[in-house]
C-alpha cells in the first residue's frame, strides 16, 4: 500500500511513470532479489523490514545481501505490532498467567517462518518465563486473524490497521503494543503494562535501490520521497492505511537498519531459529 500511495506524487515530482508491480513470494525477499540484480537506472523496491534485516540470518542460501547489493533511500513507514488474542482469553497479565498455564497446548500465529511477528513472538516467549506456545505459520495476516477467529491458534502479532476492526466488534481482545504508545491504535496500552517489557519491535516499510542506482538517482530520489512522505495528504492517506509516516533521509533508513540488525540477529541467535 506504501509503494501505490507514493506513485502518484513521485511520478509528478519526477515528471515520469512511476509503475508498481507486485512481486510476492518468499516474504518478500523475491521482490529484493529482482531490486538487488537490476542493471537500469529506475528499477525500485518497497520492502519490509525482514528483507534487510533478519533474512541474511535466516536464510544459508539467500541470493542477495543486504549489506552490499542496495542502495538506501529512506525509511517510509512504521507501525507498531499488536498482540491480540480471542475475545474470550482474558486480558492484561493475566493472559500471560493463562498462556503460561496452557504451555505448548497454545499456538500463535504469523505471516510466515522469519517474519517479525513470528521473531516477536519468539522474544514474548524469552521474556515471559514458562509461556510455550507453538508457531503456525501462515500465507497472511487475514489467513492469521481467520484462523484466530476459528481457534486455531490463540495469540499473534499483527498490525494495528489489520486488528482494530475486530478488536472494535468484539471478536478479538487487545493485550498490548510492542514499543511505547502509538497514535495508531491510542486506547491500546503497551505490552510493558501487562508486566512484559522490552519487546521494542516494528514493522516498517523502506524504499530502496540497486547498489549501481546513480548517484544522480540517488541525489534526486533522497531529496523528493522524504518531502512527499511528510506531505499532509499522504500522511492522512498512509495513517488510515495504518502506517506512520517517517520520511528519513538515506543515512537515516542506514542507522535503522543497523540497529535492527541487531535487535533481531539477536533474537535469531538466541532462539536458535534458522530457515531453508
Amino acid at each position: 500500500m506504501s509503494a501505490r500511495t507514493l506513485a502518484e506524487p513521485l511520478s509528478r515530482a519526477l515528471g515520469q511513470p512511476v509503475i508498481v508491480e507486485n512481486r510476492v513470494g518468499a516474504s518478500g525477499n523475491i521482490a529484493a532479489d529482482l531490486v538487488a540484480k537490476a542493471t537500469d537506472d529506475h528499477t525500485l523496491g518497497v520492502v519490509i523490514n525482514g528483507n534487510l534485516t533478519s533474512a541474511k540470518q535466516l536464510y544459508a542460501k539467500l541470493p542477495y545481501d543486504p549489506a552490499s547489493d542496495f542502495a538506501p533511500l529512506s525509511l517510509l513507514t512504521t507501525a507498531p505490532l499488536m498482540l491480540v488474542a480471542p475475545a474470550s482469553l482474558p486480558g492484561g497479565a493475566d493472559f500471560f498467567t493463562a498462556a503460561q498455564e496452557a504451555g505448548s497446548q497454545w499456538n500463535y500465529g504469523s505471516v510466515g517462518n522469519g517474519s517479525v511477528g513470528h521473531l516477536g513472538m519468539e522474544l514474548i516467549k524469552q521474556r515471559s518465563t514458562g509461556m510455550t506456545p507453538v508457531h503456525v505459520p501462515y500465507s497472511g495476516n487475514p489467513q492469521v486473524v481467520t484462523a484466530m477467529l476459528g481457534g486455531q491458534i490463540q495469540m499473534a502479532l499483527i498490525p494495528p490497521g489489520i486488528a482494530l476492526p475486530h478488536i472494535r466488534s468484539g471478536k478479538l481482545r487487545a493485550i498490548g503494543l510492542t514499543g511505547g504508545r502509538s497514535l495508531l491504535a491510542p486506547d491500546v496500552p503497551p505490552l510493558a503494562e501487562a508486566g512484559l517489557k522490552n519487546v521494542n519491535l516494528e514493522v516498517w516499510t523502506a524504499l530502496i535501490g540497486p547498489a549501481r542506482l546513480s548517484s544522480a538517482a540517488q541525489a534526486r530520489l533522497a531529496q523528493e520521497v522524504p518531502r512527499i512522505v511528510r506531505d499532509a495528504d499522504t500522511r492522512q492517506k498512509l495513517f488510515a492505511q495504518g502506517w506512520q509516516a517517517v520520511g528519513t533521509s538515506p543515512d537515516g533508513l542506514r542507522s535503522r537498519l543497523k540497529d535492527e540488525t541487531t535487535i533481531l540477529g539477536n533474537i535469531i541467535q538466541t532462539r536458535g531459529i534458522k530457515l531453508e
